[in-house]
């Protein structure tokens, strides 16, 4: 969309929003102008997941906790995979917290032009706000599940190194991931209501394509650039490398991995603008 302002005879200003042609770029002040539903958003977001539940906030640990006994007893106590000399359960579960994070992240972000359909057909709003809003609030249940991953640190007697202070740009480069792919996938389903369905066997497969139940220095040196292709490689190697000081030679993997989230994140952005034109008459 784009507005034209100008004024009446009258006097009275006016706007008038008319369809556009080609690749759009990408308006950070119109996103800007509408911070305030974006905050809305998120925190319906928030309120509609926990609300009528019994466990409330519980859930955002059950998850990834469950996950982690289960690994710990399969691949660590009965595959006797290798956890970098560290607790596997602390290793696990230092990469199930930023993957749960991505993971329903993702799933929100896919499917929320289809949850705010309703709006979408009857106010105009930058459309990016919906899946934005549900990587956003997708931090709540981040930061609960973090600070059960730091009790974990301190009571295998783990000092985190140096490296911690590098952690939030690797939370940020989650949020960066979930997004971009979440833009793509929002766009999709919008497009081909199939793709709704194929989301979470992507999720499944892509667990175990990401280094969460193994170590990432198991797989062979030079093939580590083509595993660094996929962005939650990078991601979770990260935050193991910043909590625990694991994985100490897989910089050129994260490197990669990096230049993925960043080339996902622009394509993804650009290519929802341009499918954001048909999403009211489509969905």
């Amino acid at each position: 969309m784009a507005d034209v302002h100008g004024t009446s005879p009258t006097g009275r200003p006016i706007t008038l929003i008319r369809a556009t042609r080609g690749w759009l770029p990408i308006d950070l002040r119109e996103l800007w102008a509408y911070r305030e539903l974006l905050v809305f958003l998120v925190w319906s977001e928030i309120k509609v997941r926990y609300k009528q539940t019994t466990l409330g906030a519980a859930w955002a640990i059950i998850p990834p906790f469950l996950t982690m006994v289960v690994f710990s007893v399969f691949f660590g106590k009965l595959a006797k995979l290798e956890s970098d000399g560290f607790p596997y359960p602390v290793f696990a579960y230092s990469a199930l917290v930023p993957w749960t994070f991505f993971s329903t992240a993702l799933t929100g972000s896919a499917n929320s032009l289809l949850r705010y359909q309703g709006v979408i057909t009857k106010v105009y709003a930058p459309r990016m706000l919906m899946p934005t809003s549900a990587v956003l609030s997708s931090m709540v249940d981040f930061a609960i599940s973090f600070v059960i991953l730091i009790g974990l640190v301190l009571y295998y007697g783990i000092v985190p190194p140096i490296e911690i202070l590098l952690l939030p740009f690797f939370i940020l480069l989650t949020a960066a991931t979930a997004l971009g792919i979440g833009l793509w996938l929002a766009a999709l389903t919008a497009l081909y209501r199939d793709v709704r369905y194929t989301v979470p066997f992507l999720i499944q497969i892509w667990l175990f394509m990401t280094p969460v139940a193994y170590s990432s220095t198991l797989i062979p040196e030079k093939y580590r650039f083509i595993y660094g292709l996929n962005p939650m490689a990078g991601v979770v190697t990260g935050f193991r490398w910043t909590l625990l000081g694991a994985d100490q030679h897989v910089g050129p993997m994260m490197l990669v991995s990096i230049g993925m989230v960043i080339a996902i994140l622009i394509s993804g952005a650009y290519y929802f603008r341009r499918a954001e034109r048909t999403l009211a008459d489509i969905v």
